[in-house]
């Protein structure tokens, strides 16, 4: 049988040459509550078999045994030290053993906790958030890595060319980077996500990159009416219509020599549409009334959180005009799926909303319901509930007390939310919040608590693992064994 460190090896390493993504055991440190202008880091376990934890007189992700790891003839240890008086030095260890990363309390004065529970030890699985002392961090068991991205990554040391850019997700820091090599460029980008997401900073970014010297010109397309789509998009001449005193050049002729960005494109009315492709054809447009056209040279960003390709599909929106906007198409993942960048969000937000009062710290049963809260209306939300509660804070410490009801745990959508909430055991993750591997291993645990009648020491024999591991993972998936015992 190999030893831990040979298995590690095998089932975690990415091979010279790789071209494409790895999955890979990452640890995140996501927030010094004491500091959280500090943002985060970020650091791959692959080829790693042990990681110490403990303080430091500052920050640091020190790795053992580079000249070998480097040639792949080894694995390697990792140190982290952090600035936080409440971690002891020697705090805690993650250890690799048997296919599994093992969580060690090294007999902390405060305590090592997992979830919110004080631990000895505990078997880390996918998305675990780990508290030592006034810091957080999170482990993921199999991270989608692109091949080429840094073994570790400190935003403490490094910042982004534009805020928003900021990430400590190795896939959205690969998207970002080919949005920093295109934005000179000019080819149209799209960009994809839900509402909230900060799909206008990130168009705005680009646009500072692109080093165009004319204006950047933001359009909701779901805010403009029909009957005045043209007339504003492409301005008009003086009598063009009742009202029109003078002449107006329209927004587009307004992101002459700079960028135009067409937000919630996906809500353009059909001739609106027509329009548009016209202009995006020619470069050219013929205001309201007017009868010579006007040459425009702009970059054109879209974005929507819209599914373009189906509404083409339905004829919902023209399959020409979809391939005219979207040469490039980045995917901005919600917020409770890039739940690592919190502590970026946090050092980017907190100095706007907090109005040049002092940067309060954040208690850490708050980090815990910022780290535990689903997010619904994304990164937009995080802001207007910072604004809120920062006031509170008098440049001190922002407490649990001063987030919403809604972040506390309060009712959200009525009654029924709350039914289902109750009836969920407080660490379950949704179904769209589980990665392939924990859906695989979730129909797989209740196919064999079906099959032993709920019995969890049976279904750990089964699955060759200890029972407290099971009710782990019980827990996690929202299941409740006792569901699957005979009447």
């Amino acid at each position: 049988m190999p030893d831990a460190k040979t298995t590690l090896q095998e089932r975690r390493s990415p091979k010279s040459g790789d071209a494409g993504p790895s999955a890979q055991p990452t640890i995140f440190l996501v927030m010094e509550c004491e500091r959280p202008l500090a943002a985060g880091a970020r650091c791959s376990l692959a080829n790693t078999y042990t990681v110490t934890l403990g303080r430091g007189e500052a920050r640091r992700l020190v790795r053992g045994d580079e000249g070998r790891a480097a040639t792949g003839a080894g694995a390697q240890s990792l140190d982290i030290r952090v600035p936080d008086a409440w971690m002891s030095r020697q705090h805690a260890r993650l250890d690799y053993a048997m296919g599994a990363w093992l969580l060690v309390d090294l007999e902390s004065r405060n305590g090592t906790f997992v979830n919110g529970e004080r631990v000895a030890q505990a078997e880390l699985g996918d998305g675990d958030v780990i508290e030592l002392g006034h810091t957080l961090f999170v482990f993921r068991d199999n991270l989608s890595t692109p091949a080429r991205a840094p073994r570790q990554v400190d935003l403490e040391d490094h910042h982004p060319a534009e805020e928003g850019m900021a990430t400590l997700r190795p896939d959205v820091s690969a998207a970002f980077n080919d949005l920093e090599r295109l934005s000179s460029s000019g080819v149209e980008i799209l960009i994809r996500g839900e509402s909230g997401t900060g799909k206008e900073l990130i168009a705005r970014a680009i646009h500072a990159l692109s080093g165009r010297g004319g204006a950047f010109v933001a359009i909701n397309c779901g805010a403009l009416p029909p009957t005045l789509v043209e007339s504003e998009l492409f301005g008009y001449e003086r009598g063009a219509f009742s009202g029109a005193a003078h002449a107006k050049s329209g927004l587009i002729r307004s992101a002459h020599g700079g960028t135009l960005f067409l937000d919630e494109i996906g809500d353009l009315a059909a001739e609106s549409q027509t329009a548009l492709l016209r202009v995006l054809q020619e470069r050219e447009v013929t205001p309201v009334g007017g009868t010579r056209p006007v040459p425009v040279d702009f970059r054109l960003i879209a974005a929507t959180h819209r599914d373009l390709n189906e509404r083409a599909q339905t004829g919902a929106f023209r399959e020409d005009l979809l391939g005219r906007i979207s040469a490039h198409v980045v995917h901005l993942p919600p917020l409770r799926d890039r739940r690592e960048d919190l502590g970026v969000l946090l050092a980017t937000l907190l100095p706007r909303v907090a109005r040049n009062e002092p940067i309060p710290a954040i208690s850490t049963e708050a980090a815990r319901l910022l780290l535990g809260y689903d997010w619904p209306r994304n990164v937009r939300q995080l802001e207007k509930y910072l604004a809120v509660a920062a006031p509170f804070a008098e440049g001190g410490t922002l407490e649990a007390s001063h987030l919403p009801a809604e972040v506390r745990g309060g009712d959200r959508t009525g009654e029924a939310a709350r039914s289902r909430k109750t009836s969920r055991p407080p660490n379950a993750r949704r179904d769209g919040a589980l990665t392939d591997r924990d859906r695989e291993r979730k129909r797989e645990l209740v196919a064999l608590l079906r099959e032993h009648g709920g019995n969890v020491s049976a279904v750990a024999r089964a699955m060759n693992k200890g029972r407290t591991q099971i009710q782990r993972w019980v827990q996690r998936y929202g299941l409740d064994a006792r569901a699957f015992r005979g009447p």
